[in-house]
């Protein structure tokens, strides 16, 4: 195999930018190589954005309050009303509490696994880790199902600029580097991959390297190198008769398209925004992330996924929200008023476009927090049950289904597994969950074991 400039900037699993370019191989742009079913029926949501809470938030202090629990069960914050009458979600989440019309509430969510890395997996893909309860936990056989966002890519018929799926501003991995199974396409191929934007939003020089071209390639400079690879491409005609390199030549022509286009360029620049808008989203690097999300899905990008940001000065006791311990501090200062801010912003934004009809807001993890506060004054892993929220895309809101029991240690009524989460999403989109994936041996496989949660949509 021939590739053609080779040294720059990595992006999607280390392919650099003109890696992309090789004069052989399949799927530059992540159309994947797949058979796939066509969808069923028409979409009900164009688009989805997830906001991933890595690190496994508590239920107590966000969507499931207990106020009639006792202190080391309820935590410090009480609830406050939503502008839904019966409705009470954690008073630190006061701005998205005005927006509960708009939400779903599931408060009966389970895994039955407490390890980030394999309960993550099973969120992240709908099919539960073998086995559960692995820490540290790595992407591979037998736990490589494709993530969601890798399956709506594979589905993606439709040839547009921009990337079907899109994963921003980093990948999940744990303190130890291990990066968690169910990020990318696993048996679809490398070709289903999301492309991941390693950035950072909210930082002042943030920059989008896949989006525009390096410093040193001019739009002319780029045009050169497409008539050099025109000349490769005549050298291997026999190689051409085939269909993979008849969708690489294709995928070719895209990526000089997306390089050399000023609408994707635009997509990530966020300096194109009002600066009360920016304010609104707050100028962390959440709240920036998750405004780039609603410009990628403006700019017709089906499914995009936005991890909770890890910097470099999280501390490694309890880093994201994964508060072992000292969890009113970091709920009340550093946790919960990003998300407020960021999620209440989304929410109206989105109506006030006319986009939150066609476009799923769901808000996952990986697991929640364990009911009793620990020696340490903070919640320790709980994939017993949990909560996560939706919105828009034909989604019903001003709703809670499922109920925890007294403590949020147990689900009551209206269990949700992470299968029944991804039919939903699916369906939503307009792919039933029985539609079916062919795995690279050609072999039939459900995008779902789910079922479309009831009452939700």
């Amino acid at each position: 195999m021939l590739t053609i400039f080779d040294r720059s900037p990595r992006i999607c699993d280390g392919l650099s930018r003109r890696a992309i370019l090789k004069a052989g191989g399949i799927s530059a742009l992540g159309l994947s190589a797949a058979r796939a079913s066509a969808p069923v029926e028409s979409p009900r949501a164009k688009a989805c954005i997830v906001l991933f809470l890595v690190g496994g938030p508590p239920q107590h202090s966000t969507w499931d309050p207990k106020p009639a629990a006792p202190k080391e069960i309820r935590g410090e914050f009480g609830p406050i009303d939503t502008n839904v009458p019966g409705i009470q979600i954690c008073e630190l989440l006061s701005k998205t509490a005005r927006h509960a019309d708009k939400l779903a509430l599931l408060r009966a969510v389970v895994t039955g696994d407490n390890a980030h890395s394999s309960s993550g997996y099973y969120m992240l893909t709908g099919v539960p880790h073998i086995p559960k309860q692995v820490e540290n936990a790595n992407p591979g056989a037998p736990n490589d199902h494709p993530a969601i966002g890798a399956v709506v890519q594979s589905l993606t018929r439709d040839r547009r600029l921009l990337p079907p799926a899109i994963r921003l501003p980093l990948r999940i991995a744990n303190t130890d580097g291990s990066v968690w199974p169910g990020q990318d396409s696993g048996w679809l191929g490398h070709s289903a991959d999301p492309w991941l934007f390693q950035c950072e939003p909210g930082s002042a020089n943030f920059d989008v390297p896949q989006f525009r071209l390096g410093a040193d390639v001019t739009l002319d400079r780029l045009s050169r190198r497409e008539r050099l690879l025109d000349q490769v491409d005549q050298q291997l005609r026999e190689v051409e008769r085939s269909g993979a390199s008849a969708s690489f030549t294709a995928d070719q022509s895209q990526v000089f398209e997306l390089l050399g286009s000023p609408k994707s360029r635009a997509a990530c620049d966020l300096t194109l925004e009002p600066e009360a808008t920016r304010d609104r989203y707050g100028r962390g690097q959440f709240g920036q992330s998750v405004l780039l999300a609603r410009r990628l899905v403006e700019a017709g990008v089906k499914f995009v996924h936005v991890n909770w940001f890890r910097g470099a000065d999280e501390p490694s006791s309890n880093p994201v929200w994964d508060s072992h311990n000292d969890e009113t501090n970091r709920l009340k200062n550093v946790l919960c008023p990003p998300l407020d801010q960021a999620l209440s912003a989304l929410l109206a934004d989105l109506e006030d476009r006319g986009l939150l009809d066609d476009t799923i807001v769901a808000v996952l993890s990986e697991f929640g927090r364990s009911p009793k506060i620990n020696h340490a004054a903070g919640r320790d892993h709980w994939g017993s049950v949990f909560s996560v929220a939706f919105a828009g895309g034909g989604i019903r809101g001003g709703r809670v289904i499922g109920a925890s029991d007294a403590v949020g240690g147990l689900p009551r009524e209206g269990l949700v597994t992470p299968e029944d989460i991804t039919a939903t999403l699916f369906h939503q989109l307009g792919y039933e969950p029985d539609t079916e994936i062919h795995d690279l041996a050609g072999r039939p496989l459900p995008i779902s074991r789910g079922r479309v949660i009831p009452g939700l949509v």
